[in-house]
């Protein structure tokens, strides 16, 4: 029977559990937010010796870091010379090369301080579905490749090879990216920074954030945290005090189902390499497996407003387009997440007021990103230097997104009737 339950508290190792803030405690910097940005900047501040209080509404990994398709993808969704456009050339060329390598910053993390986060570094594939995401794939090549990326074009057997369908002819594979599960990676995240000293609350929702004395307090319902810096790494899950920082971006779901375990000939033919993969549709299908060899789809679009039937036919619809060979399985688990949004995909780096940072909308490119801007932030509190930044920062005002609301209503509807043509087979 189909569960409404996300598979990664299923099959992630259930590392620690965290009391809650009960007391009031003081810290050179105080986090709020324990998913990539908050625990990546934890680890990275704790390596030099700065003491760090890490405040969690609810659990580790309990947002939007614990519910992703767990893809290790270098960049954004923007291609290069669109940055450039956005940014400028400098700053453009600067955002590209920093994503380009932060897989390799997750992936040494992860070996640096042996996690179980189930990682593969074996690629991901884009996914041409059609003749203009094949023209779309040859661009993304020449320009990324034109900068030193490790990518290749499949095409033909090859490509049938590695993703193992004969409704693609045409793929971008990106040898720097590869998969994790994300809550395996971001509770070990939380262990190796506890382990590194910094202290950890879960369960302390932030109730107001005020400046008195040149010094910052972060209150919750119990205690405060007094500390020379703040930094607010909540993204899609931004609420209550500075509940303006979510008004630079719009909110996006993420819907995901997985199989149960599959085996045999035709099931092992599909991501044989077990690399990641994503389509160029409009409202992409993300593709993956896990440790026990489920598939596993996903795509934008919530749940809301619609019948529990409604994704399985659009699972069912996906499974039997790109694998119609696959033997009748079961669908196991569902789940959603939400993510930050902007309409350029390029996330945001804010300074609000002095001592405070935040980062949001990461366009679903959040355990790259957020690992990386963790770092950044890190760097930057250490150095005072502005250029540990990789993107030009913007004040709220600047940052701040018209209709948000509307725009991520909209955005649900057109999903929702994307999705609806799909079924029908009116949209390939």
């Amino acid at each position: 029977m189909l569960q409404e339950q996300c598979l990664w508290r299923i099959t992630a190792p259930n590392i620690n559990t965290y009391n809650q803030l009960n007391s009031d405690t003081q810290a050179t910097i105080c986090i709020i937010g324990g998913g990539y940005t908050g625990l990546s900047a934890a680890i990275h501040l704790a390596e030099k010796g700065i003491k760090v209080v890490l405040l969690e509404s609810e659990t580790i990994g309990s947002g939007g870091s614990g519910k992703s398709v767990g893809l290790v993808n270098a960049g954004t969704w923007a291609r290069p010379e669109d940055l450039n456009i956005a940014l400028g050339e400098v700053a453009g060329e600067r955002l590209t090369k920093a994503l380009g390598e932060a897989p390799s910053l997750v992936f040494d993390l992860i070996e640096r301080y042996n996690i179980d986060a189930q990682a593969t570094n074996a690629g991901n594939i884009h996914m041409a579905h059609n003749a203009k995401g094949e023209a779309d794939v040859d661009i993304r090549y020449e320009q990324q490749s034109r900068r030193g990326a490790n990518v290749e074009v499949l095409t033909g057997s090859k490509c049938h090879e590695y993703c193992g369908t004969m409704s693609i002819n045409k793929a971008l594979l990106d040898h720097r990216a590869g998969t994790v599960n994300p809550l395996a990676y971001v509770r070990g995240l939380a262990k190796v920074a506890t382990d590194l000293g910094v202290n950890i609350y879960e369960h302390s929702a932030v109730e107001a954030i005020e400046k008195a004395d040149g010094y910052w307090y972060t209150k919750t319902s119990q205690a405060h945290v007094k500390s020379e810096r703040i930094i607010i790494a909540t993204n899609a899950y931004t609420e209550g005090e500075w509940a303006e920082v979510s008004k630079t971006f719009y909110l996006v779901d993420y819907y995901q189902v997985a199989s149960e375990p599959l085996s045999g000939e035709v099931a092992d033919r599909i991501l044989p390499y077990q690399t990641g993969a994503w389509d160029t549709r409009l409202a992409l299908s993300s593709f993956r497996r896990d440790d026990d060899g489920r598939l596993l789809l996903g795509t934008v679009g919530g749940k809301q407003l619609k019948p529990k039937s409604f994704y399985q036919a659009w699972a069912n619809t996906v499974q039997k387009s790109y694998y119609p060979d696959l033997p009748a399985f079961k669908w196991q688990y569902e789940w959603c997440g939400s993510f930050g949004f902007t309409q350029d995909h390029i996330f945001r780096v804010m300074e609000p007021d002095e001592g405070l940072l935040t980062a949001t909308a990461y366009n679903g490119r959040g355990i790259t990103t957020g690992t990386l801007m963790g770092k950044c932030f890190a760097d930057y509190i250490l150095t005072g230097d502005r250029g540990s930044i990789p993107l030009p920062f913007k004040t709220l005002e600047e940052a701040k997104v018209s209709f948000g609301g509307l725009k991520s209503g909209l955005t649900e509807l057109g999903l929702t009737l994307y999705h609806s043509g799909q079924c029908l087979k009116v949209i390939r």
